[in-house]
């Protein structure tokens, strides 16, 4: 049997059981992977807690995994057994092994280990797509991005920093501001010691930035619009302290022309062209050091539940895994 995380309504963190599950055979498309390390994200809370929509129950979250490819379903030719591979997003990944498509994994090249890759695809190639896609950061541009200590801020800091760009970045402690610093943050910015609006538009001699990468929400939605320079881009890709209020759109033209954003990492990387693309730059600058990849907290897969409590709880920074 294969133990794995399930739950069968949604709620607060005890809502995931470890128990056995059945695992069939992969089928046509399909291959089975033995997992070494599953990644702890933010979006893992959104499903289980019912604020993302669950198929239907029992169900098994988690978006993204590394390790071995134990078996091979009818049609798969790109991969064989004993490949290292990982992925993001699929829903699936607390488990001991899972069935997933062929086309959701990719090949995790040799300088990449199976710890870093299940910390840094999801978190990665978040990062990859909102830097180099929804807004193309270029070398000069100031940015400000919000939860710089977090686990994708860590990652945007080091690679906005290897693409040219100031940062500017928002913390909750001195402690994470000391930790976002030491990761290419030029600017961090403690919120509960200093108004961020009024911190970002000294830094910027009152020009603003182009453009804000939001994944806090409600209470730093209002304030971030005020932070953009005339037609900046408000790149809202989280919600960790809530929905954003209803606001009337009227107030993008007052205040320069402004553009608001909502993207997802499903649907920039839909194709398997995009997808491919975007893990090759992710392990591109992780495996040349650009970018890299600390795993501050590991746990054990079947103590999800405290570590859930730990992440909502805001006691972790950076990366978090889960050892299998």
């Amino acid at each position: 049997m294969v133990k794995a995380l399930q739950i069968k309504k949604t709620g607060g963190p005890a809502v995931m059981k470890w128990q056995d599950i059945d695992l069939p055979a992969p089928e046509r498309g399909e291959v089975r992977i033995k997992h070494t390390y599953v990644g702890l994200n933010y979006i893992d809370c959104y499903f289980r807690s019912g604020l993302y929509p669950l198929d239907g129950f029992p169900a098994t979250i988690g978006m993204e995994g590394a390790g071995v490819v134990e078996a091979i379903g009818p049609g798969v030719r790109k991969f064989e057994e004993g490949n290292r591979v990982a992925y993001a997003p699929t829903l699936g990944a607390y488990a001991q092994k899972r069935n997933i498509p062929a086309d959701k994994i990719v090949k995790v090249p040799g300088q990449v280990s199976d710890k870093e890759a299940a910390a840094v695809m999801l978190k990665g190639t978040t990062t990859e797509y909102l830097i180099r896609r929804t807004y193309r950061v270029k070398r000069g541009d100031t940015v400000l991005f919000h939860a710089a200590a977090g686990g994708v801020g860590l990652i945007a800091c080091q690679w906005l920093k290897h693409l040219g760009a100031t940062v500017i970045g928002t913390v909750g402690s001195d402690a994470k501001a000391r930790l976002a610093k030491r990761h290419g943050c030029d600017h961090p910015i403690n919120y509960n010691e200093e108004d961020f609006k009024e911190a970002v538009m000294d830094i910027t001699n009152g020009e603003g930035v182009p453009v804000v990468y939001d994944s806090v929400g409600k209470s730093t939605f209002s304030a971030s619009l005020d932070c953009l320079r005339p037609r900046g881009i408000m790149v809202l890709f989280g919600q960790s302290s809530g929905p954003v209020p209803t606001f009337n759109l009227t107030e993008l033209g007052a205040k320069g022309s402004l553009y608001v954003t909502r993207p997802s990492l499903m649907a920039y990387n839909a194709s398997r062209r995009e997808y491919e693309a975007s893990a090759k730059a992710l392990f591109d600058v992780v495996g040349s050091g650009a970018v890299k990849i600390k795993v501050n907290q590991t746990y054990r897969l079947k103590d999800a539940v405290r570590a859930h409590k730990d992440l909502e709880g805001r006691k972790t920074t950076g990366s978090t895994v889960f050892r299998v």
